[in-house]
This record gives structure tokens, sequence and C-alpha cells, in this order.
């Protein structure tokens, strides 16, 4: 009779625990999914929960697009023989006679090295006086100066060279072997030959963003796709800064995956499937296969495609993706991640109770300790 009372007591014990640890928050990683669906629109929240489909996955891929306006694209190649301010040119005269102008006695030809074109696009000659120089070629300077020494010395000949010289120069900084100032010379006019001479970038290619500043314009672009379109190999411009880095986009992993974390892109493009095996897929003795959630702010006018109806500004959306679906795998295969998400697993139902007999098991052996402490 005592026995059977004492069993009854403690299933009345069990009874009364599993009820107390129903409505208390036993511990887990986060909402569940009936949790989450209660926050649609069509509950008692304020976010779009969408299942996800090819139509959904066809619309959420849309992504802000890296790339080159038409001012960078259609802008020409500066001509290589053109001489600009702050240009260094090398002159060489020759004369006809043994007392010339500018030629040493017993020689027949003078060095002039390094001749600097200032700021406002001149250069002295002596004996030729201030010229012109910038917006000429050096055959057209060549003109010039022979044309005014022509005067004072008989059939004089000259040559004039352009040296290497800041007076077209782009700044290459950031991830790239070789930061530093460069000057736009007839192999380096385009943007691919301007980073090679900077020896080459310092991150792996396919995380890799250049990004130019130009004036008041800026564009960025992934490093290959400028070998994607030939039209991305740019031409510079004088005062042009290009600056290399890593891609810094990111996403968040949360719930029963391998790992919860802050992870980065590892190349241009990243699915829902990809972003899983980052942080070491799915957890094998936690995770629920048909609640994989996505968490996002969408744009306006893509919000608007996925529900259907008019909205007025970001709106928030919650994708669901069920592995478990026959083409659950492919679904989540092709739905593009993007910068800012975070991406969350729930517990399976069987987690949270086995946590609530774990919780029970250990309550009512408190309650056996006590009775036979008192000796009930």
């Amino acid at each position: 009779m005592i026995s059977l009372t004492l069993r009854l007591s403690r299933g009345a014990a069990l009874v009364v625990t599993l009820g107390f640890l129903a409505a208390c928050a036993l511990p887990r990683v986060g909402p569940n999914k009936a949790e989450i669906f209660a926050g649609s629109v069509l509950r008692e929240g304020d976010a779009f929960v969408l299942t996800v489909d090819d139509r959904i996955n066809a619309i959420a891929a849309v992504a802000p697009a890296l790339g080159f306006s038409a001012g960078f694209l259609n802008a020409g190649e500066l001509g290589s023989d053109t001489i600009r301010a702050g240009d260094t040119l090398g002159l060489t005269v020759f004369e006809n006679v043994d007392d010339g102008l500018l030629v040493p006695s017993g020689q027949n030809a003078t060095v002039l090295e390094e001749v600097q074109v200032d700021g406002q696009g001149y250069i002295f000659i002596p004996y030729a006086g201030r010229i012109l120089a910038a917006g000429n070629t050096p055959e057209a300077i060549r003109r010039i100066i022979t044309k005014k020494l022509a005067d004072q010395t008989p059939d004089p000949q000259v040559q004039v060279r352009r040296l290497a010289g800041d007076g077209a120069t782009v700044s290459v900084s950031g991830a790239v072997n070789g930061q530093g100032v460069y000057p736009i010379e007839r192999p380096t006019r385009t943007l691919i030959a301007m980073l090679a001479a900077s020896g080459g970038i310092a991150v792996p290619t396919d995380i890799a963003r250049v990004t130019v500043v130009r004036g008041n314009q800026k564009a960025e672009i992934f490093y290959d796709d400028l070998y994607e379109d030939k039209r991305n190999d740019i031409a510079l411009r004088d005062g042009d800064a290009i600056v290399v880095k890593a891609d810094t986009r990111t996403f968040t992993a949360l719930g029963a995956t391998g790992t919860q974390d802050r992870v980065t892109f590892e190349s241009q493009t990243i699915s829902a499937i990809e972003a899983l095996a980052q942080v070491g897929g799915l957890s094998s003795t936690a995770a629920d296969p048909t609640g994989v959630f996505v968490f996002r702010n969408e744009p306006e006018a893509i919000a608007e495609q996925l529900v259907g109806q008019d909205l007025t500004g970001p709106q928030r959306v919650v994708y669901v993706l069920d592995l478990t679906k026959p083409n659950g795998m492919f679904m989540a295969r092709d739905f593009a991640i993007r910068d800012g998400d975070t991406v969350y697993v729930t517990e399976a139902p069987f987690v949270q109770f086995n946590k609530t007999i774990a919780a029970a098991t250990g309550s009512l052996n408190a309650v056996n300790t006590a009775s036979t402490a008192t000796g009930l």
C-alpha cells in the first residue's frame, strides 16, 4: 500500500514537474518554427514569411551589381605622346658649326636631360625661349624648337623624348604588392596594366574588389570581372585613385549549426547550402532540416515583387527552406545569400523534448533524495 502511494506521489510529482518545466523557458538556441511563423504579417508580426520556391529564388537572387558607369567605360585612352604639365622631357640638339649656340666646342651635339614641364605647361630652352609643351606631342615640340634655333644657328637638328614623369599619374593603394604613385605611360594606360605595374593584388582574386575614384565619381568591381568583359579594363585618367581591398561582405549563422559565427564571403556569390557548409553544416544531434530560415531586409522594389502588393520602404522578409522536401536541397542550392543576411536553423522538437525529460528526471531525483532524507 505504501509502495503504491509512493508511486502515485512520484507520478503526480512528474506531472507537476513537466507542467512547471513547460511553463518555464528551457535553454535553447533561439526561437522555434512556431514562434518565427507567429512573426508573419498574417499573424502577430510585421515580417513576410515566404517559403522558397523557383519564383522566390528568381526574385530574391537579384543583388546590387558592381561595375563601371558609362563615364568610365566610354573614356578613351590617353595619348601616350601628349605632353602634360609635370612631365619630364629629354632633348638632344645637333649643330653643324664648330662654335654652336648650345653644343660645346669640339662636339657635335648637346644633351639636355630632364627638362621639366612647369605647372603652366611650359619649358625653357636656351636661345629658344619659353615654349608651350603641354598639349603638344614630342614631334610638335621638336619642330617649334628647331624653328626658333634656326634663326640663330644653321640647320639645327633636335630630338625630343618624353621621359617618365608625374604629368599624368594615378595612385594605387590597398591590397596590392606595391602601393605608390605611378605615371600613366604607354604600357600602363588601362586598369589591368596599372595593377600589374603595382605588383599585382595581394589577396585571393575571387574576393578582391577594385575601386576607382575619379573626381566626384566612384565605381567598384570584382577583380575577376575585369577579365569577363574587356570593356571593364577601363582607360585611366590623371589623378585616378585605385584602391584594392578584400571583400567585406558577411552573413551571420545562428542556431543548430556546426558553428555560430559572423562569416565572411569566400566567393563572389554564395548559396544557402554553401553558407551552411562554411559553418560546419547542420548539427547532426540538434538541427531540424525543415526549419532553415534566412532573415533579410529587402528593398521596396524586390519586396513588392515577392508579395505581389504595393509596399512602402524596405521590408522584413523571412525565407523558409525545408531541406526534406523533394527539391529542398536544390532550392537551398539556388538561394543566394546576401550581405547582412542572418541564417538561422531551428532545433528539432525531439531536442526540446529531451531537455524537458532530462530536466524533469533531475527534478524527480531531487524529490527522491529529499524524500529519503526525511524518511518518507
